[in-house]
């Protein structure tokens, strides 16, 4: 989703590409990153509607669909999730899912995020704040923040 909404609104001038990063950086820190990023970007847009408007509109936008989907497909699921196929899908999905996100994090997050080394190393030691030591998401967005910051004035 990440490419896909850069695309569609920085090149339009809705909003500037290091404030759709630091959005995105940002909306990752809380429950429902989607859903955040999407109130987020409606309420940062440059274009009309923006504030408190854009936000509730975009944040509106985001869970229709899931919704409409999930009105429509909930009297089917119990016959369709007994079926092998939709289960062979439904693993083939997952598996597409973690090809995605890798595409997601080379481009645009690595492509506009590591310039160098010392980037790379902030990189890895956010990846082992998460994973290994299981700190918060929004204390290694902070700290990730301050890191940057020191790294832009020493480099």
């Amino acid at each position: 989703m990440l490419p896909l909404l850069q695309q569609a609104v920085v090149p339009r001038g809705w909003i500037d590409n290091d404030s759709f990063l630091a959005g995105y950086g940002a909306a990752q820190a809380v429950p429902g990153p989607l859903f955040t990023f999407a109130a987020y970007l409606g309420a940062a847009m440059n274009a009309e509607p923006n504030g408190w408007t854009g936000g509730l509109v975009c944040l509106a936008a985001i869970f229709l669909p899931s919704f409409l989907l999930l009105i429509g497909a909930l009297p089917f699921w119990d016959a369709l999730r007994h079926r092998s196929g939709v289960q062979s899908a439904l693993k083939g999905i997952n598996a597409a899912v973690v090809g995605i996100l890798l595409g997601a994090l080379y481009r645009p997050v690595w492509t506009s995020a590591i310039f160098g080394p010392a980037d790379f190393g902030l990189g890895v030691l956010a990846f082992f704040l998460l994973v290994f030591w299981r700190t918060p998401p929004w204390l290694v967005v902070i700290l990730g923040a301050a890191g940057a910051t020191i790294i832009a004035a020493v480099v």
